[in-house]
C-alpha cells in the first residue's frame, strides 16, 4: 500500500467511478472524496453509503462541472493529491439529441475543473478520461488503433471528448500540471448503464427470464467491431496510471484483448440465458446517425509504461453483467424498455 493520500473522483456515482472507489478502498488506505450532483442516482454506490455516513475513508461532496464556484469548493474541501476526472455526459446516442449539453459538460466542464485546480494551492496528479470514441471512423487497414491515429469523431459525444483530451494536454503543457489523458476503449461489467448495447441486451434477457418482457431482444447496429475490457481491469489501470511514474502530458490507449462484433457479444449473452429461442429484432430508434464501427486498440504504450494487462476474461465480464441485471430484476423493480 502507498502511504495515505487524498484523492478526488469526479463522477463517483457512475459505473467506473463506483468501481474505482471499490478498488481504492480495498487496495489503498487513501481518503476518497467523490464528487456528485445533488440529484444523482446513488444506486451504484449504495453499498458504500454506510461508510460515507460514518466518514470511513469515503466522503461525498456536491459539485457540478458546469458551475465553477462549486468546483472550487470541491477542490478546497478535498485537498487532493490525486484526481480522477471521470464525470461526463457519457452516452454517445444521447449526445445526438443533446449536443450542447454534451459540449458544455465535457469540454467546458473539464476546463473549469482544471482551472479550479490550477487556481488552488494544490498540485495533484490528474487523470483526464477522454475516450476511444475520439478516433471515430478508422480505416480497417489502420487497425489496431495507436495513440497517433488521427481523430475522426462520429458523434457530438466523440467531439466533446476530443475537446476533453486536448484541454487536458494543454493544461499539462501550458501550466506544468501533472495531467495524463486516457482513451479507454469499450469497457463494461456490473453497473453498466442500460443505454449501452451489452447492458441493454443483458437487461432485456433478464426481463425475459423473469417473464416481464416478451422473448424478443431489440437491438441496434450489430456489425460494429469492439475490443472488450472489464471495468474492474479499467480502474486498476487508472490507479497504475497515476501511481507509476506519471509523465505530464502523456496520453494512452487502454483496452482489452478480446475482440468480436456486437452480434457475437449478443450471441454469447443469449447462450447464457435460461430461455431459449429468443428472437432478435432491429429497432431503428437504437441506431446512431453515424457509428464508430471499428474500435480495436493497440495498448502497448500503456503496457510498456506500467506493466498493466487485462486479467478478467470476456466471458466472466458478460456473465457478471447478466447476473447484475438478474439481481436487479429479481427485486421487482421496473425499468424503461430501452
Amino acid at each position: 500500500m502507498l502511504s495515505k493520500a487524498k484523492c478526488l473522483i469526479t463522477g463517483i456515482t457512475g459505473m467506473v467511478g463506483s468501481h474505482l472507489a471499490d478498488f481504492l478502498l480495498e487496495n489503498t488506505d487513501w481518503e476518497i472524496w467523490g464528487m456528485y450532483r445533488w440529484n444523482d442516482n446513488l444506486d451504484n454506490i449504495e453499498h458504500l453509503l454506510s461508510r460515507v455516513n460514518k466518514k470511513d475513508r469515503i466522503n461525498l461532496v456536491n459539485g457540478d462541472l458546469n458551475d465553477l464556484v462549486s468546483l472550487m469548493d470541491v477542490v478546497d474541501k478535498s485537498k487532493p493529491e490525486f484526481v480522477f476526472h471521470l464525470a461526463a455526459q457519457s452516452y454517445p446516442k444521447t449526445s445526438f439529441e443533446s449536443p450542447l449539453e454534451t459540449f458544455n459538460t465535457n469540454i467546458l466542464g473539464t476546463a473549469q475543473l482544471l482551472e479550479a485546480i490550477r487556481k488552488s494551492p494544490y498540485d495533484p496528479v490528474i487523470h483526464v478520461c477522454a475516450s476511444s470514441e475520439v478516433f471515430g471512423r478508422v480505416p480497417k487497414e489502420n487497425l489496431p488503433i495507436t495513440e497517433e491515429e488521427r481523430f475522426h469523431p462520429a458523434s457530438p459525444y466523440a467531439i466533446s471528448k476530443v475537446g476533453t483530451d486536448l484541454i487536458g494536454r494543454y493544461y499539462a503543457e501550458a501550466y506544468g500540471m501533472t495531467i495524463m489523458t486516457t482513451r479507454m476503449f469499450t469497457h463494461t461489467g456490473p453497473r453498466r448503464g442500460d443505454v449501452f448495447a451489452e447492458s441493454t441486451f443483458a437487461k432485456q434477457i433478464a426481463m425475459i427470464e423473469k417473464g416481464i418482457q416478451e422473448p424478443v431482444v431489440k437491438v441496434g447496429n450489430l456489425d460494429s467491431l469492439r475490443t472488450w475490457a472489464d471495468v474492474r481491469d479499467a480502474v486498476r489501470a487508472y490507479y497504475m496510471l497515476v501511481t507509476i511514474n506519471p509523465i505530464s502530458g502523456e496520453y494512452y490507449n487502454i483496452g482489452g484483448t478480446y475482440t468480436c462484433t456486437i452480434k457475437e457479444m449478443l450471441q454469447y449473452l443469449l447462450s447464457q440465458s435460461t430461455v431459449k429461442n429468443i428472437e432478435v429484432i432491429q429497432d431503428s430508434e437504437r441506431l446512431r446517425p453515424i457509428d464508430a464501427d471499428l474500435q480495436v486498440p493497440d495498448v502497448s504504450k500503456f503496457a510498456r509504461h506500467t506493466g498493466w494487462k487485462p486479467q478478467i476474461k470476456f466471458e466472466k465480464t458478460m456473465d457478471d453483467l447478466l447476473d447484475y441485471w438478474r439481481e436487479r430484476i429479481k427485486d421487482g423493480r421496473s425499468f424503461l424498455g430501452r
